[in-house]
């Protein structure tokens, strides 16, 4: 529990008030959203990426316990995050987002807008290295992608710093004469989840006091002042706007220290813009960016012990970059070692070693050598001999007045040229696959397809094309879906996989689970890169340059929440109508990165992000009905399933390849279970998924070149259960029973038989 504390700030901060704090003990994402939450943001948008969901799991557990109103609105990708925050802050209110690498990726195209426009938010971006190949730890390759889009951008480099730099944040970034957006970023996996002692501001009148109101001078929220954002400018206006940009970054230089100073003067902690350390009479220094340079400072207390004139430069604001100042700090330095957390690739030096050559540069009198080591990248520990490495290397160059090696990476090393990588596992053959476990032909009355399938012990001797050794969950139902489907499926597969837990758990470097050609890319783009390697599969073999002409079935497997940030190429792939098809195994959450609501979670579950308190009820809006969504594409067939019931799925697999191979794309959404985050038994699949499919929660049909079957209809064989029999099976909707929360239950219910009276219409009639 946080303990109150009486904090009295020291004069140097300008003010003796005596604030009252309360004692606690988080880590970085905690830290981000108790400032979140004591700002009291109007809005958060918002999209789970690893290492920062944490914060927005932190906010919706708080919000469901009414602890604080920020509206939160989930985005369907980072993108369409950062689209909503922006919407957001043209309506004049404080706006918050959070995010990391690919997410910061995906959302860059917004962030020049956001500058350019001059519509102030507050960005925490909790780094991390950017793919591919993928990887998920620490370091500067996504921060260094913004620095050339406006954004002023503070560095936070323990939890403390977060939760502070947040609320100057806020004051810098709708200064009247700065109003730009602003990144507070901090190591991923580092600060992130250290814990540390914080310090909370418990004054709301104080904290309400240093923010002020927001005083955006014009909005979209007032009819009487109508105004255009975002114009089309010609050539010679819009140079005339990014004058106005950089100018709007000039004055922050002289904003930033005067809202820090007001900052230690609320919580007598001091953030210079420049940190300097032990730099009194240092001969040698090290620069570097946030968590490594508290390593390093241990390592000069100790060098300094032995005599040795060393220092350390740590900054907390990257832009507008501190040149001045590192010119002021460096003068007298003989050598400097700066440490980059990614690689300006083909440029000689990282983008922090480059801008402080650029700004020593500019002074006349500074005969500085400068030395870049590249370190950290993909999460490498830095540790205090690294730190000691850097240290003597920068002494080394001051004590000859030269530098041997300006630029190298620190850390790499060779490969033993002996030893080789470890055998993958055997490719599996057509024949081997080919068995003959569905059987496919067509109706000549009504067009469709019928399939007869060999007895279920008979499918046992079919290798699978996913080889024991993964490390996916007990009870997980991914790989009973994946196995079912892998029966039935003839002749050579390439697959395509979406981030997700199916793609985590088969393929952790350098081993591989798949007997057949696996590929990964971005979280939201697999539709469109599978749909690329078809065409061009199809165009080859058109030209006669594939040897043996490989009759190829291609699919891309997709799950926890890819039909949320991937539904856009998606759809794109399906009015194209490629020779594909799209699996997606429906675990109702994003699963892979903590459980957070997706827009596949159904109405009033409980997530990680949808949490369950005296302010809110799970989830508050329906589940995305992508089948639907599908077949109003008019492919040629679309189909549901689970992994409950194996013929009906194999049947619907056989006819997804007759059709991708002759017709064009199919979609297929199967209910697959999840114990871990369903909170139930690993082996209660079967109770379960039959209680969703008997409520009709999850029906089973298909549309068959435009016609609609229901494959299962529990109506006519007696099972039709209420959606409260499925729901009190599991932890995680068991509250939806509790008297309290009849009225939910009974809007899921009127939904639920909603969309069924709607779907055995359809089945009735052949036009549907």
């Amino acid at each position: 529990m946080a303990t109150s504390v009486e904090k009295t700030v020291t004069e140097a901060s300008g003010r003796r008030d005596p604030v009252h704090q309360l004692d606690d003990f988080c880590n970085g994402n905690e830290a981000a959203a108790l400032a979140a939450r004591d700002i009291g943001f109007h809005l958060m948008g918002y999209f789970p990426i690893t290492p920062s969901t944490e914060v927005a799991e932190n906010l919706a557990e708080m919000q469901a316990d009414g602890d604080h109103d920020i509206v939160m609105v989930p985005g369907d990708g980072e993108h369409g995050a950062a689209g909503i925050c922006y919407g957001a802050a043209l309506g004049g209110g404080r706006v918050l987002n959070v995010t990391s690498s690919q997410g910061l990726l995906y959302a860059l195209e917004q962030l020049p807008v956001q500058a350019g426009t001059r519509a102030p938010m507050v960005l925490n971006v909790s780094t991390r290295t950017v793919s591919g190949p993928l990887d998920i730890r620490c370091d500067h390759s996504d921060l260094y992608f913004v620095l050339n889009t406006g954004w002023i951008i503070l560095l936070a480099r323990e939890p403390q710093a977060i939760y502070d730099l947040n609320f100057a944040a806020v004051r810098i970034g709708e200064h009247a004469d700065v109003r730009l957006p602003v990144i507070v970023a901090y190591d991923g996996f580092v600060t992130s989840h250290q814990k540390r002692r914080l310090r909370t501001l418990d004054d709301a009148a104080a904290v309400r006091e240093f923010l002020g109101p927001p005083g955006a001078p014009v909005t979209a929220l007032d009819p009487t002042r109508p105004v255009t954002f975002g114009p089309y400018m010609n050539d010679p206006d819009l140079i005339n706007n990014k004058v106005q940009l950089s100018e709007a970054m000039e004055a922050a230089r002289r904003v930033i220290p005067e809202v820090l100073e007001e900052l230690a003067g609320l919580t007598g902690r001091s953030y210079p813009i420049v940190d300097a350390y032990r730099m009194e009479g240092a001969e040698a220094a090290l620069v570097l960016l946030n968590s490594a340079a508290e390593t390093a400072k241990e390592v000069a207390d100790r060098l300094r012990a032995e005599g040795k004139p060393v220092g350390v430069v740590s900054l907390n604001m990257l832009r507008p970059f501190p040149g001045q100042e590192l010119r002021d700090l460096l003068r007298g330095v003989r050598a400097v070692l700066v440490g980059d957390r990614g690689d300006s690739y083909g440029a000689g030096n990282g983008n922090l070693a480059l801008e402080v050559r650029a700004a020593l540069q500019q002074d006349a009198d500074n005969r500085t050598l400068v030395l870049n080591r590249i370190y950290g990248l993909g999460g490498k520990d830095f540790y205090d001999e690294d730190a000691e490495q850097f240290f003597t290397e920068a002494l080394q160059a001051a004590a000859l007045g030269s530098v041997e090696t300006p630029f190298a990476y620190h850390g790499s090393y060779a490969g033993d040229a002996a030893k080789k990588p470890p055998p993958g596992l055997p490719a599996i053959s057509a024949g081997e696959v080919s068995r003959g476990m569905a059987k496919v032909s067509e109706d000549e009355e009504s067009g469709r397809l019928k399939v007869e399938l060999e007895p279920l012990w008979a499918m046992t001797a079919v290798p699978c094309r996913v080889a024991p050794g993964h490390g996916g969950c007990p009870g997980c139902g991914i790989f009973p879906v994946l196995h079912q489907a892998y029966s039935v499926l003839e002749g050579d597969l390439v697959v395509l996989f979406q981030t997700g837990c199916a793609m985590v758990v088969t393929t952790g470097y350098p081993h591989t689970s798949h007997r057949i050609t696996y590929i990964h890319n971005l979280f939201q783009n697999g539709a469109a890169t599978m749909a690329g390697l078809v065409e061009m599969y199809l165009e080859r073999m058109r030209r006669g340059e594939l040897p043996g002409s490989p009759d190829i079935t291609f699919m891309m497997v997709t799950g926890d929440g890819g039909m949320d940030i991937g539904m856009g190429p998606a759809l794109g792939a399906a009015n194209r109508n490629h020779r594909m098809i799209i699996l997606e195994y429906d675990n109702q959450g994003y699963m892979n990165t903590g459980a957070q609501l997706s827009y596949a979670t159904p109405l009033g579950h409980r997530t990680s992000t949808s949490g369950v308190g005296q302010a809110k009820t799970g989830k508050s809006f329906h589940h995305k009905d992508t089948a639907q969504i599908f077949a109003a594409c008019h492919l040629p067939y679309v189909f549901t399933a689970s992994e409950g019931y194996p013929e009906d799925f194999m049947r619907k697999v056989a006819k997804a390849q007759w059709y991708a191979k002759r017709e064009g794309m199919v979609y297929g959404k199967v209910l697959a279970f999840c114990p871990l985050n369903w909170l139930t038994e690993d082996d209660a699949a079967e109770e379960v998924l039959q209680s969703a499919i008997d409520s009709c929660f999850f029906p089973l049909y298909e549309v068959e070149k435009g016609h609609t079957t229901v494959t299962y209809d529990p109506d006519i064989v007696d099972r039709r259960r209420p959606v409260a029999d499925w729901l009190g099976q599991m932890g995680k909707t068991k509250h939806l029973l509790k008297p309290e929360n009849s009225e939910r239950l009974e809007g899921i219910e009127q939904e639920v038989d909603r969309r069924w009276r709607r779907l055995k219409i359809m089945h009735g009639h052949e036009g549907l």
